[in-house]
Protein backbone atom coordinates (compact mmCIF):
# COMPACT_ATOMS: atom_id res chain seq x y z
CA UNK A 1 0.00 0.00 0.00
CA UNK A 2 1.67 3.28 -1.20
CA UNK A 3 0.09 6.56 0.63
CA UNK A 4 1.66 9.69 0.00
CA UNK A 5 2.50 11.77 3.55
CA UNK A 6 -1.30 14.04 2.79
CA UNK A 7 -2.92 11.11 2.85
CA UNK A 8 -1.23 9.10 5.48
CA UNK A 9 -1.66 12.25 7.86
CA UNK A 10 -5.41 11.92 6.35
CA UNK A 11 -6.30 8.79 6.70
CA UNK A 12 -4.76 8.70 10.65
CA UNK A 13 -6.38 11.51 12.27
CA UNK A 14 -9.81 10.08 10.59
CA UNK A 15 -8.98 7.01 12.50
CA UNK A 16 -8.74 8.29 15.35
CA UNK A 17 -11.58 10.24 15.19
CA UNK A 18 -13.27 7.32 14.44
CA UNK A 19 -11.50 5.41 17.94
CA UNK A 20 -13.55 8.15 19.45
CA UNK A 21 -16.75 7.77 17.84
CA UNK A 22 -16.28 4.24 18.57
CA UNK A 23 -16.15 4.76 22.41
CA UNK A 24 -12.58 4.13 22.87
CA UNK A 25 -10.88 7.17 24.67
CA UNK A 26 -7.76 7.57 23.00
CA UNK A 27 -5.48 6.52 19.82
CA UNK A 28 -2.17 6.62 19.09
CA UNK A 29 -0.11 5.16 16.37
CA UNK A 30 3.75 3.68 16.60
CA UNK A 31 5.94 2.34 13.26
CA UNK A 32 5.68 -1.32 13.41
CA UNK A 33 9.33 -3.06 14.09
CA UNK A 34 11.58 -4.62 16.91
CA UNK A 35 11.42 -2.87 20.45
CA UNK A 36 15.03 -3.32 21.49
CA UNK A 37 15.05 -1.33 24.58
CA UNK A 38 12.00 -3.17 25.94
CA UNK A 39 13.50 -6.41 25.05
CA UNK A 40 16.61 -6.10 27.13
CA UNK A 41 14.34 -4.86 29.99
CA UNK A 42 12.25 -8.02 29.59
CA UNK A 43 14.51 -10.58 29.19
CA UNK A 44 16.08 -9.17 32.86
CA UNK A 45 13.01 -9.26 34.21
CA UNK A 46 12.80 -13.07 33.04
CA UNK A 47 16.06 -13.73 34.10
CA UNK A 48 15.38 -12.45 37.73
CA UNK A 49 12.35 -14.89 37.83
CA UNK A 50 9.91 -12.00 38.86
CA UNK A 51 7.33 -13.72 36.02
CA UNK A 52 7.20 -16.67 38.83
CA UNK A 53 5.07 -19.06 37.58
CA UNK A 54 3.91 -17.37 34.21
CA UNK A 55 6.31 -19.52 31.75
CA UNK A 56 4.40 -18.70 28.65
CA UNK A 57 6.12 -15.50 28.84
CA UNK A 58 8.75 -17.08 28.04
CA UNK A 59 7.67 -18.44 25.01
CA UNK A 60 7.50 -16.58 21.49
CA UNK A 61 9.87 -14.23 22.90
CA UNK A 62 10.61 -12.94 19.11
CA UNK A 63 7.18 -12.28 18.20
CA UNK A 64 6.79 -10.44 21.67
CA UNK A 65 9.42 -7.96 20.85
CA UNK A 66 8.83 -7.80 16.92
CA UNK A 67 5.19 -7.32 15.62
CA UNK A 68 6.11 -7.42 11.84
CA UNK A 69 6.36 -11.23 13.01
CA UNK A 70 3.14 -11.61 14.29
CA UNK A 71 1.68 -10.39 11.26
CA UNK A 72 3.79 -10.53 8.20
CA UNK A 73 3.99 -7.01 6.59
CA UNK A 74 2.92 -4.96 9.45
CA UNK A 75 3.99 -1.38 9.07
CA UNK A 76 1.77 0.28 12.02
CA UNK A 77 0.80 -0.23 15.42
CA UNK A 78 -2.43 1.22 16.60
CA UNK A 79 -2.82 1.26 20.40
CA UNK A 80 -5.93 2.41 22.05
CA UNK A 81 -7.31 3.16 25.34
CA UNK A 82 -10.86 2.39 27.14
CA UNK A 83 -11.18 3.69 30.37
CA UNK A 84 -13.04 1.29 32.81
CA UNK A 85 -13.14 3.65 36.10
CA UNK A 86 -16.71 3.62 37.49
CA UNK A 87 -17.23 6.64 40.22
CA UNK A 88 -18.05 4.15 42.80
CA UNK A 89 -16.14 3.62 46.30
CA UNK A 90 -15.29 0.10 47.28
CA UNK A 91 -15.87 -1.32 50.34
CA UNK A 92 -14.29 -1.24 52.97
CA UNK A 93 -15.41 -3.64 55.44
CA UNK A 94 -12.95 -5.77 55.92
CA UNK A 95 -15.78 -9.11 55.71
CA UNK A 96 -16.25 -7.92 52.39
CA UNK A 97 -14.18 -9.50 49.41
CA UNK A 98 -12.77 -7.00 47.71
CA UNK A 99 -12.65 -7.46 43.84
CA UNK A 100 -10.23 -5.68 41.43
CA UNK A 101 -12.30 -2.37 39.44
CA UNK A 102 -11.24 -3.75 36.05
CA UNK A 103 -13.04 -7.22 36.55
CA UNK A 104 -16.00 -5.51 38.65
CA UNK A 105 -18.43 -5.73 35.35
CA UNK A 106 -18.40 -7.60 32.01
CA UNK A 107 -14.78 -9.15 30.52
CA UNK A 108 -12.88 -6.35 28.77
CA UNK A 109 -11.19 -8.96 26.40
CA UNK A 110 -15.10 -8.79 24.87
CA UNK A 111 -15.85 -5.40 24.86
CA UNK A 112 -12.26 -4.10 23.56
CA UNK A 113 -12.36 -6.42 20.96
CA UNK A 114 -15.72 -5.51 20.15
CA UNK A 115 -14.66 -1.89 19.56
CA UNK A 116 -11.20 -2.41 17.54
CA UNK A 117 -13.40 -5.21 15.69
CA UNK A 118 -15.55 -1.90 14.67
CA UNK A 119 -12.26 0.20 13.83
CA UNK A 120 -10.61 -2.41 11.62
CA UNK A 121 -14.37 -2.74 9.82
CA UNK A 122 -13.81 1.24 9.33
CA UNK A 123 -10.12 1.12 8.07
CA UNK A 124 -10.96 -1.62 5.20
CA UNK A 125 -13.44 0.31 4.56
CA UNK A 126 -11.50 3.17 3.89
CA UNK A 127 -8.29 1.90 2.50
CA UNK A 128 -9.78 -1.34 0.70
CA UNK A 129 -7.85 -4.94 2.04
CA UNK A 130 -5.98 -4.85 5.19
CA UNK A 131 -3.53 -7.75 6.72
CA UNK A 132 -3.76 -6.95 10.11
CA UNK A 133 -4.85 -8.44 13.76
CA UNK A 134 -7.07 -7.62 16.91
CA UNK A 135 -5.03 -7.75 19.87
CA UNK A 136 -6.13 -7.50 23.31
CA UNK A 137 -4.25 -9.13 25.81
CA UNK A 138 -4.64 -12.11 23.59
CA UNK A 139 -0.95 -12.61 22.47
CA UNK A 140 2.47 -12.30 22.79
CA UNK A 141 2.51 -8.31 22.53
CA UNK A 142 4.03 -6.23 24.93
CA UNK A 143 0.69 -3.40 25.32
CA UNK A 144 2.05 -0.95 27.39
CA UNK A 145 4.77 -0.64 25.65
CA UNK A 146 3.39 -0.10 22.91
CA UNK A 147 0.72 2.65 24.27
CA UNK A 148 3.77 4.26 25.77
CA UNK A 149 5.73 4.48 21.80
CA UNK A 150 2.30 5.86 20.49
CA UNK A 151 2.69 8.84 22.98
CA UNK A 152 -0.64 7.73 25.26
CA UNK A 153 1.26 7.46 28.16
CA UNK A 154 4.59 5.69 29.95
CA UNK A 155 4.84 3.31 32.21
CA UNK A 156 5.03 4.12 35.68
CA UNK A 157 7.18 3.00 38.96
CA UNK A 158 4.25 0.89 38.98
CA UNK A 159 4.62 -0.64 35.82
CA UNK A 160 1.20 0.07 34.66
CA UNK A 161 0.63 2.70 31.94
CA UNK A 162 -0.32 6.60 33.19
CA UNK A 163 -1.88 8.49 31.00
CA UNK A 164 -1.65 12.07 31.47
CA UNK A 165 -5.34 12.32 29.73
CA UNK A 166 -7.01 9.57 31.34
CA UNK A 167 -4.78 8.30 34.21
CA UNK A 168 -4.15 4.33 34.44
CA UNK A 169 -7.76 2.81 35.01
CA UNK A 170 -7.62 1.87 31.41
CA UNK A 171 -7.50 -0.77 29.01
CA UNK A 172 -4.93 -1.25 26.01
CA UNK A 173 -5.98 -2.69 22.88
CA UNK A 174 -3.96 -3.17 19.60
CA UNK A 175 -4.07 -3.17 15.72
CA UNK A 176 -1.28 -4.52 14.11
CA UNK A 177 -1.74 -3.70 10.24
CA UNK A 178 0.28 -3.64 7.07
CA UNK A 179 -1.33 -0.01 6.28
CA UNK A 180 1.60 3.03 6.73
CA UNK A 181 0.06 5.73 9.41
CA UNK A 182 1.81 8.90 10.71
CA UNK A 183 3.68 7.70 13.94
CA UNK A 184 3.35 9.60 17.36
CA UNK A 185 6.06 10.18 19.90
CA UNK A 186 6.46 9.06 23.04
CA UNK A 187 5.58 11.58 26.06
CA UNK A 188 7.80 11.89 28.94
CA UNK A 189 7.91 10.14 32.32
CA UNK A 190 6.61 12.08 34.65
CA UNK A 191 6.84 10.25 38.04
CA UNK A 192 9.36 12.17 39.22
CA UNK A 193 10.79 11.59 42.48
CA UNK A 194 7.57 10.15 43.76
CA UNK A 195 6.97 6.68 45.40
CA UNK A 196 3.74 6.44 46.68
CA UNK A 197 3.11 3.20 44.74
CA UNK A 198 6.11 1.89 45.82
CA UNK A 199 5.34 2.79 49.60
CA UNK A 200 1.69 1.43 49.62
CA UNK A 201 1.97 -1.92 48.21
CA UNK A 202 0.71 -4.58 50.85
CA UNK A 203 3.54 -6.91 49.92
CA UNK A 204 6.69 -4.84 48.79
CA UNK A 205 5.76 -6.41 45.12
CA UNK A 206 7.54 -3.19 43.28
CA UNK A 207 10.92 -4.30 44.47
CA UNK A 208 12.71 -1.02 42.48
CA UNK A 209 11.00 1.64 40.39
CA UNK A 210 9.33 0.45 37.17
CA UNK A 211 10.04 -3.67 38.35
CA UNK A 212 7.30 -5.55 39.93
CA UNK A 213 8.17 -9.11 41.12
CA UNK A 214 5.22 -11.23 40.47
CA UNK A 215 5.85 -13.53 42.88
CA UNK A 216 4.63 -10.99 45.76
CA UNK A 217 1.99 -9.51 43.71
CA UNK A 218 -1.49 -9.83 44.87
CA UNK A 219 -2.33 -9.55 41.43
CA UNK A 220 -0.63 -12.65 40.63
CA UNK A 221 -1.32 -14.68 43.43
CA UNK A 222 -4.89 -14.28 43.42
CA UNK A 223 -5.21 -14.84 39.69
CA UNK A 224 -2.68 -16.45 37.72
CA UNK A 225 -1.15 -18.76 40.72
CA UNK A 226 -2.63 -21.77 40.74
CA UNK A 227 -2.34 -24.09 43.86
CA UNK A 228 -2.50 -23.51 47.75
CA UNK A 229 1.50 -23.21 48.14
CA UNK A 230 1.18 -19.40 48.78
CA UNK A 231 3.72 -18.32 51.59
CA UNK A 232 1.73 -17.21 54.82
CA UNK A 233 3.59 -14.44 55.23
CA UNK A 234 2.55 -12.73 52.12
CA UNK A 235 -1.30 -14.09 52.04
CA UNK A 236 -1.52 -12.46 55.64
CA UNK A 237 -0.43 -9.09 53.62
CA UNK A 238 -3.37 -9.83 51.16
CA UNK A 239 -6.40 -8.34 53.53
CA UNK A 240 -9.98 -8.51 51.81
CA UNK A 241 -8.54 -8.86 48.48
CA UNK A 242 -10.23 -11.69 46.71
CA UNK A 243 -9.41 -10.98 42.69
CA UNK A 244 -6.20 -8.59 42.24
CA UNK A 245 -5.51 -5.40 43.97
CA UNK A 246 -5.53 -1.75 43.00
CA UNK A 247 -3.61 0.07 45.68
CA UNK A 248 -0.97 1.13 43.37
CA UNK A 249 -3.31 2.61 41.23
CA UNK A 250 -5.63 3.81 44.44
CA UNK A 251 -2.28 6.17 45.80
CA UNK A 252 -1.48 7.41 42.32
CA UNK A 253 -1.57 11.12 42.19
CA UNK A 254 -2.01 10.89 38.49
CA UNK A 255 -5.16 9.36 38.92
CA UNK A 256 -6.64 12.60 39.68
CA UNK A 257 -6.89 13.11 36.04
CA UNK A 258 -8.76 9.56 35.44
CA UNK A 259 -11.78 9.66 32.97
CA UNK A 260 -15.29 7.92 34.11
CA UNK A 261 -15.61 5.30 31.73
CA UNK A 262 -18.92 5.59 29.22
CA UNK A 263 -18.97 1.58 29.10
CA UNK A 264 -21.70 0.71 30.73
CA UNK A 265 -21.15 -2.84 31.10
CA UNK A 266 -17.94 -2.08 32.83
CA UNK A 267 -20.37 -1.32 35.71
CA UNK A 268 -19.97 -3.19 39.21
CA UNK A 269 -22.28 -5.92 38.62
CA UNK A 270 -25.16 -6.70 41.57
CA UNK A 271 -23.42 -7.84 44.63
CA UNK A 272 -19.76 -7.42 43.45
CA UNK A 273 -19.08 -4.74 46.31
CA UNK A 274 -21.65 -5.76 48.63
CA UNK A 275 -21.12 -9.55 49.31
CA UNK A 276 -19.68 -10.95 52.38
CA UNK A 277 -16.27 -13.57 52.84
CA UNK A 278 -18.81 -15.82 54.13
CA UNK A 279 -21.32 -15.99 51.26
CA UNK A 280 -18.22 -16.63 48.79
CA UNK A 281 -16.88 -18.83 50.12
CA UNK A 282 -20.12 -20.92 49.68
CA UNK A 283 -20.04 -20.47 45.78
CA UNK A 284 -20.13 -24.20 44.53
CA UNK A 285 -19.36 -24.73 40.88
CA UNK A 286 -23.18 -23.77 39.39
CA UNK A 287 -23.50 -20.47 41.07
CA UNK A 288 -19.91 -19.55 40.33
CA UNK A 289 -19.91 -20.02 36.91
CA UNK A 290 -23.62 -18.50 36.69
CA UNK A 291 -22.15 -15.14 39.07
CA UNK A 292 -18.98 -14.56 36.97
CA UNK A 293 -20.01 -15.72 33.30
CA UNK A 294 -18.58 -13.44 30.90
CA UNK A 295 -16.41 -11.82 33.57
CA UNK A 296 -12.32 -11.86 34.12
CA UNK A 297 -12.77 -13.27 37.71
CA UNK A 298 -13.74 -16.80 36.00
CA UNK A 299 -9.83 -16.95 34.91
CA UNK A 300 -9.04 -18.11 38.93
CA UNK A 301 -11.42 -20.91 38.62
CA UNK A 302 -13.87 -21.99 41.87
CA UNK A 303 -10.49 -23.92 43.43
CA UNK A 304 -8.47 -20.33 43.05
CA UNK A 305 -11.36 -18.45 43.90
CA UNK A 306 -12.12 -19.96 47.45
CA UNK A 307 -8.54 -20.42 48.11
CA UNK A 308 -8.69 -16.20 47.87
CA UNK A 309 -11.83 -16.15 50.37
CA UNK A 310 -9.80 -18.48 52.89
CA UNK A 311 -6.94 -15.96 53.17
CA UNK A 312 -9.49 -13.01 53.43
CA UNK A 313 -11.54 -14.51 56.08
CA UNK A 314 -7.83 -15.47 57.93
CA UNK A 315 -6.91 -12.17 57.97
CA UNK A 316 -10.10 -10.17 58.71
CA UNK A 317 -10.08 -12.76 61.95
CA UNK A 318 -7.09 -11.88 62.83
CA UNK A 319 -7.32 -7.80 62.31
CA UNK A 320 -10.85 -8.53 64.35
CA UNK A 321 -8.93 -10.31 66.97
CA UNK A 322 -6.58 -7.06 67.06
CA UNK A 323 -9.60 -4.55 67.77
Amino acid sequence: MHETPSSTRTLTLALKEKALELGLDACGISKAGPLDLEAERLNAWLGQGHHASMRWMENHLEKRIDPTILVKGARSVVSVLQSYYNPIDPPEDPKVGRISRYAWGDDYHLILKERLSGLMDWLKSEVGEVNGRIFVDSAPVMDKAWASRSGLGWIGKHSNLISPDHGSWTFIGELIIDVELSEDQPILDHCGSCTECIDHCPTNAIVEPYVVDANRCISYTTIEHRGEDVDAALSSDHGNWIFGCDVCQEVCPWNKFRTDTSESRYAPRPGTLTTPLQEWEDLDQAAFSARFSKSAVKRTKLDGFRRNVRFAKENSERENRRL
